[in-house]
C-alpha cells in the first residue's frame, strides 16, 4: 500500500511539474523571449509584465476616449484606435503591445501588408474562444477548409445573382421610408430624428430577405438576437484574456449560450424546410440560402459528403450572413448621411445625379451603376470611416515579412484606418472630405500604393463586396430622393468601434421631406 501511495505521489509531482513547466513557459519564458526577438527587428513597446501584459493601459486608455464626444473631425483615430495612437506616438510605428501574453505587432508599411494579407494561408486570423458564441464561416476558416466553404458560398455572390436581390433592397429601402414619412408628415415636414437604428434596421430587413427570403420575418428574430449577443461579447471583451473565464457559470454566460442554441434551433428550421424543398425539386433559389443549399447540394452529389458543408456548417454561414451583411452596410450608411449632412455641396450634387439618373422609376442594375457621384463619396466615406478600423492576423511559426523575422505566435495588427488617413499617401487634406480625390477611380487615387482596403485585400477580400454596395446605393439613392439632410445641433460625433464603426451616441439628423 505504501508503494501504490508513494508512485500516485510520484506521479502527481511529474504531473504538477510537467503543467507546472508548461504554463510558466506560456505565461513568461515564451513571452519574454518573443519580446527578445521583436526588439531585435526594430519594435519597440513596453516590457512584458506577467499575464496581464498591457491590460491595464488597454482598458484605461480605451475608457478614456469612450468616455465623452468629440469635436466635430475626421481625425478620429486618437478615438477609435486610442491605444496604438498612444504607442504609435511613444515608441514609433514599429511598436508593439501585449494582450496578455501574446504580443501584437503594427504592421503599418504599405507593401507589407500587401504581403500579408496575400498570404492567407501563412498568415491567419486569430482565433476567439468566443467566435461560436457568434459566428463562425468562411471569415473564420482556416487553409483547406476555407477554401472550400468560400467555393461553395461564391455562386451565391456572382452579380448576376445580386441582380434578383435588388427587389429586396428596394422594399427594405421603402419600408423604412414609409416609416420616417409618417414621423415627418406629423412634424409638418421636418423633424430631428436618430437614424441610426433605422438603419440597422434597413440593412437586417434587406439580408433577411435576401438571406430567407419569404422567411425574412423569422430572420428578423435571429438579427435582434445576434444583436443582443453581440452586445454582451463587447461588454465582455475586458475578460477575454482570463483563463476559463468563459466556462463559469454567470448569468451573462448562461445568456449567450442561450442565444446560440435560439439562433442555432431558428435557423435549422428554416434550413430544414429548404433542403427537403432541394430534395423534391420545388426549391427556390434566388436568396441567399437557396444558392447556397444548392451548390452544397450538387457538390456533394458529384464529389461525395466529405466535398460538401455539414448540416451545422451550412447554419454557421448563415449565422454570419447576419453579422458581415448587416454591419459593414449600415455603417457605411450612417456615415454618408452624417457626412453628407456636413457637406450640403456634395449632397446637392449626389442628389442631382440621383434624380437624372433614376428619375420616377424603380432603381435597376444600370441605373446603380450609373450612380458615378455617388460611389465617389462611398469611396471617400469608407476611407475617413472605414467599417473595420484594422485587420488581426497569426503567424505559428516562424515568419519572413519583407526584411523582418518574426517570431511564432506575434500577432499583427494591419491598421486599415492609418493608411487611409496617412498624408503621405492623400496629401495635405487627407482629414478633409473630399470625394473628387476618387473622381478616376480607386486605383488612379491610391497611385500603385496599397492604401486603401475597407473590405480587407488578397485571397480573403469581403465576399460580400458587391453585395454591400448595391444594398448601399439602392438605399442612399432612395433617401436622397426622398429627403434632404441637415446635421441636428444635437448630433454628438462619437465615433465608436464596436463589431463595425458606429456613431456611439447615434446620428441625430434634421429631415426635410422634399
Amino acid at each position: 500500500m505504501d508503494i501504490f501511495y508513494a508512485a500516485l505521489a510520484l506521479s502527481c509531482a511529474i504531473l504538477a511539474s510537467v503543467y507546472g513547466w508548461k504554463f510558466l513557459n506560456w505565461a513568461w519564458l515564451r513571452p519574454k523571449k518573443m519580446e527578445k526577438q521583436l526588439r531585435q527587428q526594430g519594435f519597440n513597446g513596453k516590457s512584458y509584465r506577467f499575464l496581464i501584459g498591457d491590460s491595464k493601459e488597454i482598458i484605461a486608455t480605451s475608457q478614456e476616449a469612450r468616455s465623452k464626444p468629440m469635436n466635430f473631425s475626421n481625425d478620429i483615430i486618437p478615438r477609435v484606435f486610442a491605444v496604438f495612437h498612444e504607442y504609435v506616438k511613444n515608441y514609433g510605428k514599429n511598436c508593439f503591445l501585449w494582450f496578455g501574453p501574446t504580443p501584437t505587432a503594427l504592421i503599418s508599411d504599405p507593401e507589407l501588408i500587401k504581403e500579408v494579407l496575400s498570404k492567407s494561408y501563412v498568415f491567419q486570423k486569430p482565433k476567439s474562444p468566443l467566435e461560436k458564441l457568434l459566428a463562425q464561416g468562411v471569415a473564420t476558416y482556416e487553409s483547406e477548409k476555407w477554401a472550400k466553404h468560400r467555393r461553395l458560398i461564391n455562386p451565391a455572390f456572382h452579380l448576376e445573382k445580386l441582380k434578383h436581390m435588388l427587389p429586396s433592397f428596394y422594399e427594405s429601402s421603402c419600408d423604412m421610408l414609409s416609416k420616417w414619412d409618417e414621423i415627418v408628415h406629423s412634424s409638418k415636414g421636418s423633424c430631428e430624428l436618430d437614424v441610426w437604428p433605422y438603419l440597422q434596421t434597413l440593412t437586417s430587413d434587406a439580408i433577411s430577405r435576401t438571406a430567407f427570403g419569404s422567411n425574412y420575418e423569422e430572420g428578423r428574430n435571429i438579427f435582434e438576437l445576434q444583436k443582443e449577443q453581440v452586445g454582451h461579447l463587447l461588454n465582455a471583451t475586458l475578460l477575454f484574456y482570463i483563463p476559463g473565464w468563459r466556462f463559469l457559470p454567470t448569468k451573462t454566460n448562461r445568456r449567450m449560450k442561450e442565444i446560440v442554441r435560439e439562433v442555432e434551433s431558428s435557423i435549422l428550421g428554416i434550413v430544414d424546410k429548404r433542403m427537403k424543398a432541394i430534395e423534391s425539386g420545388e426549391a427556390n433559389s434566388d436568396d441567399l440560402l437557396g444558392i447556397l443549399l444548392e451548390s452544397n447540394f450538387h457538390e456533394i452529389q458529384q464529389h461525395g459528403k466529405d466535398s460538401g458543408m455539414s448540416f451545422q456548417e451550412v447554419i454557421e454561414e448563415c449565422r454570419l450572413f447576419y453579422i458581415v451583411g448587416q454591419e459593414t452596410t449600415s455603417s457605411l450608411l450612417v456615415w454618408t448621411m452624417i457626412l453628407l449632412s456636413k457637406h450640403l455641396d456634395w449632397q446637392i450634387r449626389a442628389r442631382e445625379e440621383v434624380l437624372q439618373v433614376l428619375g420616377s422609376s424603380q432603381p435597376n442594375f444600370e441605373d446603380l451603376n450609373h450612380l458615378k457621384i455617388i460611389t465617389m463619396i462611398f469611396h471617400e466615406v469608407m476611407r475617413l470611416y472605414p467599417p473595420v478600423i484594422a485587420l488581426g492576423r497569426i503567424i505559428h511559426q516562424e515568419t519572413s515579412l519583407g526584411k523582418l523575422t518574426l517570431p511564432a505566435g506575434t500577432q499583427l495588427f494591419l491598421p486599415t484606418i492609418f493608411l487611409h488617413h496617412d498624408s503621405t499617401i492623400w496629401g495635405d487634406d487627407a482629414m478633409e472630405f473630399n470625394p473628387e480625390r476618387f473622381s478616376e477611380g480607386v486605383s488612379k487615387a491610391i497611385n500603385g500604393k496599397f492604401s486603401y482596403f475597407p473590405f480587407g485585400g488578397g485571397p480573403r477580400i469581403c465576399i460580400g463586396l458587391n453585395f454591400a454596395m448595391l444594398e448601399a446605393k439602392m438605399a442612399m439613392a432612395m433617401i436622397l430622393k426622398h429627403y434632404s439632410l441637415e446635421l441636428s445641433p444635437s448630433y454628438a460625433h462619437a465615433p465608436d468601434m464596436a463589431v463595425s464603426l458606429q456613431p456611439q451616441y447615434g446620428a441625430h439628423l434634421i429631415l426635410h421631406k422634399l
